[in-house]
């Protein structure tokens, strides 16, 4: 997200919020006080921007004037942080106040937006308006919205604040999602960590902790089967070690200024008494920390970012389910008014300055060419001559939409596979914090999309924005061996294996950006002309079944390589069944 300049902006985890009396879960303070082992966090060609929406003789609507409007809609106060991927949501707007000939206009909204980059803040402003709503219906509403990808923390916080005012009164994730970041929340490190991932082992990487852009290090790290150290104050070698950041500029300079601190050493999971001073490696960090990093340092390149995890960061809105369900044709209008503004802003470059101006007015930060370059995102080289990718967000119209709730033609649930991924990232790396996370089908509401695409079918006829991937994979992003188990001498696979490819599959989804490799290994037992076929008959198994599920048939490549490449010594039976592998690579 671009120019989040307040300390609190995208945090994962919440901090403890005191508002109307009410205590908040206290998450972001209640960090681990035990030295807890290091966590293989497990499984989990940068596309081009997206297309215009809209084709052949599309039309362009009308610029909505500056003239606020009257028209005695529905009053709405809606929060948001500064990020670009809302520009279809300032288009449809007109202005931060709902302005006359908006699309909002249209749909007899008033909303008010505000610029709120602090989540703990969002949380008490949303658990106050459930207490007004409930002793007064004509209370303006309130909606907030955020990164997906740290909605299961944020959501199981919330729904235990709201615990005492019913279950009416439970929060809900309406369906207006209207764009993503697409590349500008990343993890810059090393050439090195690109050429070989292990090369991050022992390094150190700096961000606001269980925040959205470590996640994109946990996911990658787990990608590549590599551990990460989920205490701050130790330093474990044989892992990647997180460094606390006070906010997203503070991560930046911290490596940029040279920031070192002492930890204490880990060494087989246990501390050992002895200190020793780590340094900066690498940063998690988004727009204009990566301009920073790479005008005033340099050194480091995009290792993983939302353009390659394409689905993690879509923007998601909450609302309190009474209110929504009072004014579901409000909240219908607005999903219409959405995909119309997302088809505008991605074909037309007026709407889509436009949609820049208004960020200006909101945010109340640098210009609308600004927020424009960084929209569209860029290729810069830094201070020591190294190509870096600096921004890029994109916006959705209603097909995009019905793809990200499994609406869609391939039915294929994206925000599902983000919401459990990393709901479960977050289980496994902080047990003690968040020991379970509230369900998905508990956590978001549907009925309010599908109502919009079965009534609007007109609306469905804008492209949806769509991966184009290589015939093959060249260049390796993540790279990890699976046990699946098979039948003895053939390619059907055990049942016992189905809940590793759905992880797998689920992992593709939040990585839509790349292409999948699925490539079988054997041992050296037998003869190339009996290995070799197998292991592509195994390797096809497994592309057979994500296809199934949902997956592209472009976005999955399958080879058998036999006993060719080894990982392990083949004179011994455990080295043996370490080769007897099936490896799953995303690549570009």
């Amino acid at each position: 997200m671009a120019l989040k300049l307040k300390p609190a902006g995208k945090v994962l985890i919440i901090a403890a919020v005191v508002a109307t009396g009410i205590l908040a879960v206290r998450w972001y303070q209640n960090r681990p006080k035990d030295v807890n082992g290091s966590i293989e966090v497990g499984k989990v060609a940068l596309p081009d921007a997206p297309e215009a929406s809209l084709q052949g003789n599309a039309v362009q609507l009308p610029l909505p004037g500056d003239e606020q409007a009257v028209n005695g809609g529905t009053a709405i106060t809606w929060e948001r942080m500064a990020w670009n991927s809302q520009f279809s949501g300032m288009y449809a707007n007109g202005g931060v106040r709902t302005t006359k000939g908006s699309l909002f206009d249209k749909a007899h909204l008033d909303v008010t937006y505000i610029r709120q980059d602090d989540c703990n803040k969002q949380m008490a402003d949303l658990v106050k308006f459930a207490n007004d709503y409930k002793t007064n219906p004509n209370a303006t509403g309130v909606l907030i919205t955020f990164m997906g990808d740290g909605m299961p923390a944020f959501m199981t916080s919330l729904a235990k604040e709201l615990e005492p005012l019913g279950a009416e009164y439970q929060p809900i994730i309406i369906p207006v999602t209207h764009g993503k970041s697409f590349g500008e929340d990343q993890v810059m490190g090393p050439q090195t960590w690109k050429q070989d991932p292990k090369n991050a082992i022992g390094k150190c990487v700096v961000g606001v902790l269980r925040d959205g852009d470590i996640n994109i290090l946990l996911k990658w790290a787990g990608d590549n089967g590599l551990k990460v150290n989920p205490d701050e104050t130790t330093y474990d070698g044989n892992a990647i070690n997180l460094i606390a950041a006070n906010d997203f500029l503070d991560a930046p300079n911290k490596y940029i200024t040279g920031y070192t601190e002492k930890r204490k050493l880990i060494v087989n999971g246990k501390t050992t008494g002895t200190d020793t001073t780590v340094g900066v490696d690498g940063v998690a960090t988004w727009t204009p920390g990566d301009v920073n990093v790479a005008t005033k340092k340099g050194g480091l390149v995009t290792i993983a970012s939302t353009k390659q995890y394409a689905s993690q960061m879509s923007n998601q809105t909450i609302a309190i389910k009474r209110w929504a369900n009072d004014h579901r044709t409000d909240i219908e209008n607005m999903i219409v008014a959405l995909a119309q503004a997302g088809d505008q802003v991605r074909s037309f470059n007026d709407a889509k300055k436009f949609s820049a101006e208004v960020s200006t007015k909101l945010y109340q930060e640098q210009n609308a060419d600004y927020w424009l370059k960084y929209y569209n995102g860029i290729e810069e080289k830094d201070i020591q001559g190294l190509k870096v990718n600096l921004g890029g967000s994109a916006v959705f119209n209603l097909n995009d939409m019905a793809n990200t709730y499994g609406l869609g033609d391939d039915k294929v649930d994206r925000y599902k596979a983000v919401y459990n991924t990393f709901g479960n990232l977050m289980v496994k790396m902080y047990p003690s914090i968040l020991p379970s996370f509230l369900p998905y089908e508990k956590a978001v509401d549907k009925s309010f999309l599908f109502s919009v695409i079965s009534n609007h079918p007109e609306l469905l006829q804008g492209k949806a924005i769509e991966a184009k991937y290589a015939d093959q994979i060249t260049a390796a992003v993540s790279s990890r061996s699976y046990k699946i188990e098979f039948e003895t001498g053939s390619a059907n696979i055990k049942p016992g294996s189905y809940k590793l490819l759905d992880e797998i599959f689920e992992s593709a989804v939040v990585a839509e950006g790349l292409k999948l490799g699925v490539y079988g290994h054997t041992d050296n037992q037998g003869s190339n002309d009996i290995n070799v076929p197998l292991s592509q008959k195994r390797a096809e198994a497994v592309k057979s079944y994500l296809l199934k599920k949902g997956l592209k048939q472009s976005q999955i490549e399958a080879k058998g390589y036999g006993s060719e490449k080894p990982i392990a010594d083949n004179s011994t039976e455990g080295g043996r069944s370490k080769n007897r592998r099936v490896e799953i690579v995303l690549g570009e």
